[in-house]
């Protein structure tokens, strides 16, 4: 792809679906690429540089021996991210805490430690969000909240630094990788409600954010994608009507019977059918 070539990127969360299929299509293009991830790796074609992106201290050293080896910055891709079910009804635990943590303030320690760099050179940054930053589904609150809130941190870092960094935010919807797993367990598997989209697309989408002549400030990754943000936006009432029938019918069709986390939303729901 043209605009990589030569280009320094870091990106985080480098050893998780998006890092790998990300730092194989950069580097492909002729891009230099380091990743930060809790689980090393520098012998990999792509050099992976362990670090805990929780850790306030840990950041910035780590950020700067990346930025040292590529000899500069042009691209952050902020792409480290967890999941798993947190009910909105239910006290926050520790499910959410680390939601919070790894998904926006990662994303902002990240962010700031790599700034310098990013200013100099006059480079970009890319947050990987979600779909339901703005479509949000029950019983994943501390998923949609952690996104919801990274964009809003894009949103106030492009006020403060766009006029020498470009910063674009990209909205995938559920992509098959480990971060669905513990949902899954949960027995609050997405399937019916999120249309699943093959990771090329999101990566694909990264990659139009790092090379468009100017720094696009949303990417949806399908044209679904697309209609669904312009939707939530533009139309957030009709957006949550359709939430609410597609999970009404879930439940109808005994979908959530199963998963305890939504026992309470469950019975609420039977109990309005009487």
């Amino acid at each position: 792809m043209s605009g990589l070539a030569g280009r320094r990127v870091l990106v985080t969360g480098a050893r998780g679906t998006f890092g790998r299929h990300l730092s194989a299509a950069l580097t492909g293009a002729g891009a230099r690429v380091v990743g930060l991830d809790l689980h090393p790796d520098q012998d990999a074609e792509v050099p992976v540089l362990g670090c805990d992106l929780t850790d306030p201290a840990a950041v910035p050293p780590a950020v700067a021996a990346a930025v040292d080896r590529l000899g500069g910055l042009d691209l952050l891709v902020n792409n480290a991210g967890v999941g798993g079910p947190a009910p909105a009804e239910l006290p926050p635990d520790e499910v959410v805490r680390q939601q919070l943590e790894v998904n926006l303030l990662a994303a902002w320690r990240t962010t700031a430690a790599a700034l310098p760099a990013l200013v100099a050179d006059r480079g970009r940054v890319v947050f990987v969000a979600s779909r339901m930053a703005v479509l949000p589904l029950p019983l994943a609150a501390a998923y949609g909240v952690s996104k919801r809130a990274l964009v809003a941190y894009a949103d106030a870092l492009r006020h403060e630094v766009g006029t020498h960094v470009g910063v674009s935010v990209v909205y995938p919807s559920m992509v098959a990788s480990p971060i669905h797993d513990s949902t899954v367990e949960a027995g609050l598997s997405l399937n019916g409600v999120s249309r699943p989209e093959p990771v090329e697309g999101v990566v694909a989408a990264i990659l139009h954010a790092a090379t468009a002549r100017r720094a696009p400030r949303d990417v949806a990754t399908t044209g679904r994608g697309r209609v669904e943000l312009a939707l939530a936006r533009h139309a957030p009432a009709l957006a949550d009507r359709l939430v609410r029938r597609t999970v009404a019918g879930r439940i109808a069709a005994g979908d959530l019977d199963g998963a305890p986390l939504a026992a309470g939303m469950v019975s609420r729901h039977r109990e309005a059918r009487r």
